[in-house]
């Protein structure tokens, strides 16, 4: 079983017991928090939700939070004394895939 779940505009494809980085929620490592499930793959049926499909939820375990690569960003103009220098480090949380209940 499979599904597709939208977490902050991103759609991603999980089963249970996935490790998956997606971008920063506001939760405490170790709470759970469910994810809105846009398609659903059992063994003897697919589902497609318009938007979600009703009933099925995924619930994913906060695991922690990380911060990525830092990226430098470097804005340079010939001849005119402009540099600016910047760096971003972008912010994720990991979360695994506890359970995926269908929901029929």
């Amino acid at each position: 079983m499979y599904a597709i779940v939208k977490v902050s505009g991103c759609q991603y494809l999980v089963k249970e017991g996935d490790v998956v980085t997606v971008p920063h929620l506001e939760s405490e490592p170790g709470s759970t928090v469910p994810l809105e499930v846009l398609f659903l793959r059992t063994d003897d049926k697919a589902v497609i939700g318009s938007p979600t499909v009703p009933g099925a939820e995924v619930q994913a375990e906060v695991i922690d939070h990380i911060r990525t690569k830092k990226i430098t960003i470097y804005k340079f103009q010939r001849r005119e004394n402009y540099r600016r220098k910047k760096g971003h480090r972008q912010q994720l949380t990991r979360v695994k895939i506890a359970r995926i209940n269908p929901g029929f």
